[in-house]
């Protein structure tokens, strides 16, 4: 519902052609989920701008003829089902690759097409609580918390946009397709990030810790008179010059805050100090302060005051897409830029009703009308 769509989605904004093969009764389940705009899903068009829609019973003979003309011309198949699904619809790699050498299959599955759980069903929640991100994500002492956005599935849909892309580069330089074999539950594990090499290296079990850094202080979010701040201070030279900048400079040359390593030992006593200072004036005031004094910082802000932040719109990162009634439904855009990132995002991207290019595509892939 998500992971393979996201992939190519991202795939239609980087400029290639997407086909999407649905089901024809009742096409892909993400169509049914809410909240509703017009009648249609905004979950299933959040994620499949720019595509084509075909609805396909990949049992009846038919169907198959037209889907099998469609992978003699495809350079890329995305399939999102659970490991043995393809192959009992007859798409297993190796007949596959036997038809169309040059074909770049990509599968993405819970588990992946190897390994004791291979068959086994997964949605996001599912890997989050598996991969380890969620023991590691909250307040400690708190209950496991989920991370605010489906990251096992998004995270596994930009690992197969990198895969696919990459064998497409090995095919042309060997003119041969590969197989791209994504696991919602790596992909995870490979966002887990330092947390194994810190496992790994001291003994010690990750676990959540607010918003703070585990290595880096201060690094965090912090009171201000009316509410949080983002204060990110890397280095020492960074550290000495938030000092400086909010009135504390005799902190950089108390021995519990003299390094990093001091710093994260002692990161309750060195943050109640930096919130204790900061309570006597507002977030945009210190904002502005330590903007000047080059120190990382910036405002916590809920999806309302993101969709409406000035740098967020500059670089045109909410995309318009067009409704029948002729309004708009803004969704989140595409990070990678080309060329003038500047330039503005004019047309209405286009998501599809179940079914709606069949007359064209079945013109153009030889079956009947």
């Amino acid at each position: 519902m998500l992971a393979g769509p996201y992939c190519t989605q991202l795939l239609s904004d980087l400029g290639a052609r997407v086909i999407k093969v649905e089901h024809p009764e009742g096409g892909d389940d993400a169509r049914q989920l809410g909240p509703f705009i017009e009648g249609r899903s905004a979950y299933f068009m959040s994620a499949n701008r720019g595509k084509e829609s075909i609805g396909l019973d990949l049992k009846n003979p038919q169907d198959k003829a037209v889907f099998d003309t469609m992978l003699s011309r495809a350079d890329v198949l995305v399939e999102n089902f659970r490991p043995g699904v393809m192959e009992k619809l007859g798409y297993d790699w190796a007949t596959l690759h036997a038809r169309h050498p040059r074909l770049v299959f990509a599968s993405i599955s819970g588990f992946g097409q190897t390994g004791p759980y291979r068959s086994l069903p997964a949605y996001d929640m599912v890997v989050q609580a598996m991969g380890g991100i969620m023991s590691i994500t909250g307040h400690p002492g708190s209950p496991p918390t989920r991370v605010g956005t489906s990251i096992g599935d998004l995270a596994a849909g930009m690992y197969a946009v990198i895969g696919i892309q990459a064998a497409l580069f090995k095919r042309h330089a060997t003119g041969m397709g590969e197989r791209v074999d994504i696991s919602m539950l790596d992909s995870q594990v490979a966002l887990l990030e330092n947390a194994v090499a810190r496992f790994e290296a001291t003994g010690d079990v990750p676990g959540p810790i607010g918003a703070r850094h585990p290595a880096i202080t201060p690094f965090d979010l912090f009171h201000a008179a009316d509410g949080y701040i983002v204060i990110a201070a890397g280095r020492d030279t960074l550290f000495k010059r938030l000092c400086d900048a909010i009135g504390l400079e005799d902190l950089p040359s108390d021995p519990r805050f003299v390094d990093a390593r001091s710093r994260t030992a002692h990161h309750d006593e060195l943050k109640q100090l930096i919130e204790q200072r900061l309570a006597s004036n507002t977030c945009v005031h210190w904002r502005g302060v330590l903007a000047r004094a080059g120190v990382p910082t910036g405002p916590y802000n809920t999806v309302k005051e993101v969709v409406a932040d000035p740098q967020v719109q500059a670089r045109h990162m909410l995309l318009n897409i067009g409704l029948p009634s002729g309004n708009t439904l803004r969704v989140s855009g595409n990070p990678v830029k080309f060329g003038d990132a500047a330039a503005p995002e004019t047309n209405l991207h286009r998501v599809p009703e179940l079914d709606a290019d069949r007359e064209a595509l079945l013109r153009e892939f030889g079956g009947a009308v």
